[in-house]
């Protein structure tokens, strides 16, 4: 009983540590973000919830940095939120020019969204239903018919829909088999640090090399992760 009541002692305290470690991350990286932004007016301005259910700070602050330096000319976003103003506001500001295609499967979500903040007009909703799919005889949350949209996309953000136990999000690699080797792209995967989302990178980066395709990737660690998976033209991506 005394040696069972010691082992749950270490685990505890490591599950401790591991919390603190994260939770002292994404302190620094709230600094490293709130620092980036100064002197952009529009950011500071800017009402932006961040952490819980939307992006934590490391997600805004690689958001950012990709959007100043790399300035992709067409991004596809899974999932309407907070990275949605974020992004949009900049375009408004002629910060960055891009379009800017929303997939969000909540009509309700949409509407109140919209009834709180003015979208540019380079950025488009798209309200596509959610259903179950299977893969690897496992079910997971996707969009219906998200493999018909235009994909020409220079940078993917995928943060939705709901995740799902395995294979979470999982349209990004259905989406990545249309791809051919002289695409250049980023992609960002939100929630890295769950494992059906890391089950989907997996497979993605298996579907880029079978179609040839020269990636890297880097992991960023706050008190959520995220997966960044670039090819050679946008490698800065993965040195932020």
């Amino acid at each position: 009983m005394i040696l069972k009541r010691f082992i749950n002692l270490i685990k505890d305290n490591r599950e401790r540590h591991k919390r603190t470690e994260k939770l002292t991350n994404e302190v620094i990286w709230a600094n490293v973000f709130h620092d980036s932004i100064r002197g952009v007016d529009c950011l500071n301005n800017l009402s932006i919830n961040v952490g819980r259910w939307a992006g934590n700070y490391s997600f805004f602050y690689i958001l950012k940095r990709i959007l100043f330096d790399v300035k992709p000319q067409s991004i596809l976003e899974l999932g309407l939120g907070e990275s949605s103003k974020f992004i949009s506001t900049l375009i408004k500001n002629d910060i960055i020019n891009a379009s800017h295609v929303i997939i969000e499967h909540d009509r309700e979500w949409i509407n109140r969204f919209n009834t709180n903040f003015s979208l540019s007009n380079q950025s488009k909703i798209i309200n596509l239903q959610t259903a179950n799919k299977s893969i690897f005889n496992k079910e997971y949350l996707g969009y219906v018919d998200i493999e018909n949209i235009t994909n020409d996309f220079s940078l993917y953000i995928i943060d939705g829909p709901f995740g799902s136990k395995n294979y979470s999000r999982f349209d990004i690699v259905n989406l990545a088999k249309q791809f051919n080797e002289k695409k250049e792209f980023i992609i960002i995967i939100d929630d890295y640090n769950r494992n059906g989302e890391k089950e989907t990178a997996q497979e993605l980066l298996k579907v880029l090399e079978e179609n040839n395709i020269a990636v890297k990737s880097k992991n960023y660690d706050g008190i959520k992760s995220q997966l960044v998976i670039a090819t050679k033209a946008f490698e800065m991506a993965l040195t932020l």
